[in-house]
């Protein structure tokens, strides 16, 4: 299966987070027959409830995730678990199933030495719920994520890193049916 579209998920909202420079990193690591896009819009989604209805930027969020062949979140961790306006952009695909038999991989990053362990199996278990599909090795926590960066190119360097990185869109791309070579 080739002429992919992976979708990157930011679980925060700040241009120059470490998730974010995780997702660009990725998108340098991905075959170039794939197509990477990232969401941008997830600060315009509203607050969740059935009786609102979808404005532009949910249409958008679900659009981007229908038309995905895989799903990669790259999220902190807030308060023990993800941030909420990722958790509120995953709501509003409860009812419609727009995730469901999407492949993904999740993945948590901190400064601390817990790597967002929480945020990464609250992610897990939301993503279960919506009826994702994962490989067994869907799932990456990344600690001390400060010190693999490099901020002036906005990427990852550090190599034992970028390694478990390229593992996790391997692993994502076979399980999807990408054929390498």
């Amino acid at each position: 299966m080739n002429n992919l579209v992976i979708l990157g998920i930011s679980g925060s909202l700040r241009a120059d987070s470490s998730n974010t420079m995780i997702l660009k990193t990725i998108q340098r690591l991905l075959p170039e027959a794939i197509t990477f896009r990232i969401f941008e819009g997830m600060d315009q989604i509203p607050h969740f409830s059935p009786r609102i209805p979808e404005n532009e930027a949910v249409a958008r969020f679900k659009n981007a995730v229908r038309q995905a062949n895989g799903i990669i979140i790259s999220t902190p961790e807030y308060a023990f678990g993800v941030p909420g306006t990722l958790k509120n952009a995953l709501d509003w695909t409860v009812s419609t199933g727009d995730f469901n038999e999407k492949p993904v991989c999740a993945i948590s990053a901190s400064p601390l030495d817990s790597g967002g362990r929480n945020a990464l199996a609250s992610l897990l278990l939301i993503l279960t719920a919506l009826g994702t599909k994962k490989h067994e090795n869907a799932s990456l926590s990344i600690a001390h994520i400060k010190s693999k960066l490099d901020p002036e190119i906005n990427l990852v360097t550090h190599p034992e890193t970028l390694i478990a990185l390229q593992d996790q869109v391997n692993n994502l791309l076979k399980y999807i049916g990408f054929t390498f070579g």
